[in-house]
């Protein structure tokens, strides 16, 4: 008896039903696969294990289940009994129930205080100083530490250090410092010279594949739907064969797959309905761009666990053209982050310059394209972000400037003047973007090489993450805004916070959470026993309960 159940959550699911059913007496196996396709299926089929070697997965998904039963259950009644008819009063309810989750709950922590923040958070602002030479090049003051000056330092700029007042060192905190300080260096504008002018090649690779937290965070920010409908949408394109298996929290592909990967390729040549997907791959071979992956960041067994990266499978390309629209954009997307990996880097220039004016450093920075690379893939919606950024149009004009001007070279100062600004404070989550934060256990980490560096066990599962959101929006514990996807608390969702912080506030804390996935994960890798995990799970809601308790009767 063969069993196509796929990672933890399928695992239960398929012990739960041959439970029920009471299937005896035969000899039964495992099929992995993580596409529809017939070749993965026979695959899967030919390479199947005996059932036994997943118990250790089975007693993981077991654990999970009678956790999230047993602080569900047991925290829930206690909190509701202990402060339900409070929180309904304070909510203009009649009565009121209070959920907690160990995830959910953790996460309902995490959209609130980021909107405490929000509400807390006071500007600060502050004035740059920046110098304008001959043909619009302009250059920005900052106090570099251990500059060894020999003139006397301005006296402002020395109060405003001992003070404090100076912001991030390139700004004054005070209007009138920044003023005065203009004042002072403007006697020296035929002072100027320049003292360092750099340039450097940078490379920038392709990003490492979509797993399911990367597409539902691409997903909220480009086409504004929830990481419900994402997965639902690639749960789809994976049934019809077009992408591997959806639920997936890897960024790579596995060795055996590298070594098979233009069998992707030449099923994404014969892609007729799609001109971009086509002409991306006539360009590899015109250019003999490498399939080689194997010594590539692309590749690692290691960070593989249950299925491999979000990929496209070459196949079912007949159901493309029936797909909506959406769904369409979706799966070209997963091409393109696939097809990236082929192309070499994008190359970049980066022209700086120093210069002195009476001992203070002014500087001006030119970060320049220089060959696309991955991103000619991407470059119409490169050009529709540098439509929308004036920023990066002067950044263009100052490069032109900056490789004119050599180090030791005299320059013209035509005027000095102030940039005002002010600190912004932290965004909320988004639908995306809180997926994210899960994946990497509450820290919400905009760079992608640093996500990937501390990734670990994270909140709650592929499976299960975009369920959660969904949960909290329907308990009215959160409120997702359909056009922005952005998120925030309700009254309900704050009060419940609150009554948790009060009691329980551990459950709030993202690493703790985190650190019972973890433990699921030794779990299943033998590293520890069930026991010895469900030892520690009874005692801390034993202690909880009770602590919970005393906290009541004390009142």
């Amino acid at each position: 008896m063969y069993v196509p159940t796929l990672g933890r959550e399928g695992e239960y699911i398929y012990r739960l039903v041959d439970s029920m059913i009471g299937v005896k007496g035969k000899n039964k196996k495992r099929v992995w696969i993580d596409s529809q396709t017939e070749e993965e299926i026979l695959r899967g089929i030919k390479e199947a294990k005996d059932l036994k070697e997943y118990d250790a997965l089975a007693d993981s998904a077991y654990l999970r289940a009678k956790e999230d039963y047993l602080i569900g259950i047991n925290f829930s009644r206690l909190l509701t009994l202990s402060y339900g008819k409070k929180v309904a009063e304070l909510n203009g309810e009649e009565r009121a129930s209070i959920s907690i989750g160990r995830v959910m709950t953790c996460v309902l922590g995490m959209i609130v205080d980021r909107e405490n923040e929000i509400r807390n958070f006071e500007k600060t602002k502050f004035y740059k100083v920046q110098a304008k030479f001959n043909g619009n090049l302009i250059a920005e003051w900052k106090n570099v530490e251990n500059n060894e000056r020999k003139n006397p330092i301005c006296e402002t700029l020395q109060k405003a250090i001992e003070t404090n007042n100076l912001y991030n060192d390139n700004g004054f905190k005070k209007e009138e410092d920044a003023n005065k300080f203009i004042e002072y260096i403007s006697a020296f504008k035929d002072e100027a010279i320049v003292t360092e002018s750099s340039k450097k090649t940078q490379k920038e690779n392709a990003p490492l594949l979509y797993n399911l937290a990367e597409i539902q965070n691409d997903c909220s920010k480009k086409f504004k739907i929830s990481p419900d409908q994402t997965l639902e949408i690639i749960q789809e394109l994976y049934e019809k064969k077009l992408v591997t298996y959806p639920r997936t929290d890897a960024r790579v592909l596995s060795t055996a797959v590298a070594k098979d990967i233009t069998k992707n390729l030449n099923g994404l040549a014969r892609f007729k309905e799609n001109e971009e997907v086509v002409n991306a791959i006539n360009l590899m071979k015109e250019n003999k761009y490498s399939t080689n992956l194997l010594k590539t960041k692309y590749v690692n067994d290691s960070k593989i666990t249950d299925h491999y990266a979000i990929i496209p499978t070459g196949q079912g390309l007949e159901n493309y053209s029936k797909l909506p629209e959406l769904q369409q954009k979706i799966y070209i997307l997963i091409c393109k982050r696939f097809l990236s990996i082929f192309f070499p880097p994008a190359e970049y220039t980066k022209l700086s310059l120093t210069i002195d004016i009476h001992d203070e450093k002014f500087f001006a920075n030119s970060k320049v394209c220089t060959n696309l690379g991955y991103l000619v893939l991407y470059k119409d919606d490169k050009k529709k972000d540098d439509e929308e950024s004036k920023e990066d149009e002067e950044v263009e004009s100052d490069a032109d400037l900056i490789k004119k001007i050599k180090k030791g070279q005299k320059l013209s100062v035509e005027e000095f003047n102030k940039k005002e600004g002010e600190t912004s404070p932290p965004s909320r989550y988004s639908s995306g973007s809180i997926i994210l934060a899960m994946e990497n256990a509450g820290k919400l980490i905009e760079d992608e090489k640093l996500r990937e560096q501390i990734k670990g066990s994270g909140i709650g599962t592929s499976a299960t993450r975009a369920e959660i959101i969904k949960k909290l929006n329907r308990i009215e514990y959160i409120n997702t805004n359909a056009k922005t996807q952005i998120l925030t608390p309700t009254n309900k969702g704050e009060l419940i916070y609150k009554v948790v912080k009060y009691t329980m506030s551990d459950m709030l804390n993202p690493e703790l959470t985190a650190s019972w996935e973890k433990g699921l994960e030794m779990v299943a890798n033998k590293e520890i026993k069930s026991d010895e995990f469900m030892v520690k799970l009874e005692k801390y809601v034993k202690d909880k309960v009770a602590k919970v308790k005393a906290m009541t009767y004390a009142r």
